[in-house]
Order: structure tokens, then C-alpha cells, then sequence
């Protein structure tokens, strides 16, 4: 049996690779996801995008597990990322960049970050946690960005 690769045109390969998107979901995210019983949707670059419900204050969070990995020293690692303020909006100055610096000191798990004009808390996990450890970062990252950005933007809630 001649295998059936050859026998495709090149305009038909190319058509077939532009059929699939440009990122490819992770089954072990999804999965892990899917068991804790979260409710997501996967963003056009392929992060897992969940919004959480805080309806006692009436607000919303958005937190984001990385469809994508990372290696470090053999070590592969994932983020959670949960948005809290955007830099020039909420005047994000030295002042305040340092007191981030400070309260990232603080914090057991996670850290302040800036990706261009957006202010981020992250958690860089081993992906190799369990679908409960996963869930407490994204539960950890939601609480304490919309904590800040409450703190910097007050009633607003567009994060």
C-alpha cells in the first residue's frame, strides 16, 4: 500500500493546514479542568480563559491558565494569569511599581507583572500539578488581582 501523502496536491495540504487553528489546546489542561468541574473557553492564542463570579461584591475576574508550556532546567512549567489593572489608566508609577515589588515579596505563590500596558498577578506552577492544586492557583490568582484592582481603580470592574 503506497501511503496517500504523495498523492495530495500542494494546494490541498495547504488548504487541509489552514482547516485547524493557529494553537493547539492542551488535553492535560483541559482535563484537569473539566474535573474540578470549570467552565472555560479556550482564547485565540490557546489560553484557557475562565471567569469567575464574585457575586456578593458584584464583580467578575478573569483568569487565564496557559495553553502553552515552558522548560526550565528540565522542569515544565505553566502559568496562571489573572489581570488587574491596566499601567496608564490606573497610573501605575514608580511609586506603585516598587510597592508591587514589595507585595510580591509577600506572597507565598505568585508574583506582580507587567505585559505591556496590563498589570498581571502570575503563578508559574510545574505542570504536573493535580487538577485541585491547578484549581487553587486560578482560585489564588483571581482573588488577589481583583483585590488590586480594586485597590487601584476602585468600582471599576472591567478585568
Amino acid at each position: 500500500m503506497k501511503p496517500i501523502l504523495p498523492r495530495l496536491s500542494p494546494a490541498l495540504l495547504c488548504a487541509a493546514a489552514l482547516t485547524f487553528p493557529a494553537f493547539a489546546a492542551d488535553a492535560s489542561v483541559e482535563a484537569r479542568l473539566q474535573a474540578r468541574g470549570v467552565q472555560f473557553e479556550v482564547d485565540g492564542d490557546g489560553d484557557y480563559k475562565v471567569t469567575y463570579s464574585y457575586q456578593q461584591e458584584n464583580r467578575t475576574q478573569l483568569v487565564f491558565v496557559s495553553g502553552r508550556t515552558e522548560q526550565v532546567n528540565g522542569i515544565t512549567v505553566r502559568e496562571v494569569f489573572s489581570p488587574a489593572g491596566r499601567v496608564a489608566a490606573d497610573q501605575i508609577d514608580g511609586a506603585k511599581a516598587l510597592a508591587l515589588l514589595a507585595d510580591s515579596r509577600s506572597k507565598k505563590i505568585g508574583a506582580w507583572e507587567m505585559s505591556g500596558d496590563v498589570l498581571y498577578f502570575v503563578i508559574k506552577l510545574p505542570d504536573s500539578v493535580d487538577a485541585a492544586a491547578l484549581e487553587a492557583a486560578m482560585d489564588i490568582a483571581s482573588e488577589t488581582a481583583d483585590n488590586k484592582e480594586i485597590e487601584l481603580s476602585g468600582d471599576k470592574d472591567e478585568l
